[in-house]
């Protein structure tokens, strides 16, 4: 298992992009780099080489399942473990992201102290 260290979050919100990037970067000491866009991530995503991708699900333009299949397209980034974040966070909405490719759902609103022990615990998960 390599360890996770760059981790691309593709959010439009500014506020959230703010708290998410504080959030992993100095509570999880990790590489973050921050996309306003679907369109954004897939000019970005292979250059950052990230080990792990927080995709929003409603954004403007590409959304985040939309994202998702574009990335998957990409040879370089079709094995990289792609977490959604969003409020939509019913069992059959959940299911439905998974179906999709996604590793898991992040609730929104996250707890920002929480984030990063989140992020990690996720990415463990998917190497045992």
């Amino acid at each position: 298992m390599s360890e996770l260290q760059r981790v691309l979050c593709v959010e439009d919100e500014p506020d959230i992009q703010t708290v998410a990037k504080i959030a992993l970067e100095a509570v999880g000491g990790f590489t973050v780099k921050i996309c306003s866009s679907g369109e954004e991530a897939l000019a970005a995503a292979e250059d950052f080489d990230p080990d792990m991708i927080l995709l929003d699900v409603m954004m403007p333009g590409m959304d985040g399942p939309s994202t998702l299949a574009a990335l998957r397209q990409r040879p370089a980034l079709a094995q990289t473990p792609v977490v959604f974040m969003t409020a939509k966070v019913q069992p059959q909405e959940v299911a439905q992201f998974k179906s999709l490719g996604a590793l898991d759902v992040i609730p929104k609103p996250f707890e920002p102290m929480q984030l990063a022990n989140q992020v990690r615990a996720l990415w463990d998960e998917s190497y045992d």
